[in-house]
């Protein structure tokens, strides 16, 4: 059996292929699907981001975030043990941080995202976690599984990293509680529509150092419908910029990613919604004229 072609670099269609010390930003694709509870199809979505991104314009309105290089490496192998493949990421986010290089990981069910929650863990310097998503991802096991995607928020708190919510509306009562006595951070979308965005969006006393991740179900439905678990009452596009926007503004990102795709056959605009939120998110890190 011949293998299946790899997919495109992030952008190659109008960049080409650069050498990875020249980039700014490396991708990381990571089709984890092993935990999905509704809707399935996370594995096929760091795929269609990149097949997507073939579409993207260089200027995103603002300036061209891809002149600081994109570095794309070949899709992990997330078949195996999920331990040894969130141990391969840890090392990859940690090398890429050390390099001073931007990782993004594409998913994949958001269970990817404990990779390079380990990676912060071991950094020795603190930084939080700006999660982005429908769901508060805080339980302790689910369907009896300590690594499904409904519980990387409360590994990552079990690791001392601190976390700040935004856009969550789906919770369970054990969640609600637990969330409260563990103060985690949060900005709830019913809050969000009923007040707007506030300023500053992040605590004046959360980490300077921060890395994002983006469940795409933050959006509402109407907007993003090719993903496994859609709640009504998210987030649409353009208040999703402006909070994203928000949460860079005067930090450091040190990496994000963007999970949760799963995509739909026949319906690309989910797919190039995703590449779209991917390229912007480079662009606000690329405009903060941070030091790395």
């Amino acid at each position: 059996m011949s293998a299946l072609p790899l997919p495109p670099w992030f952008l190659e269609s109008e960049l080409g292929r650069r050498p990875p010390g020249e980039c700014l930003f490396h991708v990381i694709p990571a089709p984890l699907e092993r935990s999905v509870s509704y809707g399935s199809g996370t594995a096929g979505g760091p795929g269609a981001i990149l097949e997507a991104s073939q579409q993207l314009e260089l200027f995103d309105g603002e300036g061209q975030p891809a002149t600081l290089g994109i570095f794309t490496q070949a899709p992990l192998d997330c078949g195996g043990d999920p331990q040894i493949v969130l141990r391969e990421i840890a090392a990859t986010v940690s090398r890429l941080i050390s390099l001073e290089k931007v990782p993004v990981i594409l998913g994949g069910e958001h269970t990817v995202s404990l990779g390079a929650f380990l990676a912060l863990a071991e950094r020795g310097r603190p930084a939080g976690i700006v999660q982005f998503d429908a769901h508060a991802d805080l339980r302790d096991r689910y369907q009896d599984d300590p690594l499904s995607h409904a519980c990387v928020m409360r590994r990552a708190h079990e690791l001392g990293l601190p976390i700040f919510q935004i856009g969550v509306r789906s919770l369970s009562p054990e969640e609600h509680a637990w969330r409260r006595e563990a103060g985690i951070g949060r900005l709830d979308a019913a809050r969000l529509a009923r007040d707007g965005l506030p300023r500053p969006l992040l605590p004046e006393d959360f980490p300077q150092d921060i890395y994002i991740s983006v469940d795409v179900d933050v959006l509402d439905p109407a907007v993003m419908p090719a993903t496994g678990t859609p709640e009504p009452g998210g987030l649409t596009w353009y208040p999703l910029m402006e909070a994203l926007e928000s949460a860079t503004s005067g930090r450091r990102v040190l990496g994000f990613d963007v999970v949760e795709l799963a995509p739909l056959p026949g319906l690309h605009a989910p797919d190039y919604t995703a590449a779209r939120l991917v390229y912007n998110l480079m662009g606000f890190v690329a405009r903060k004229g941070q030091s790395r």
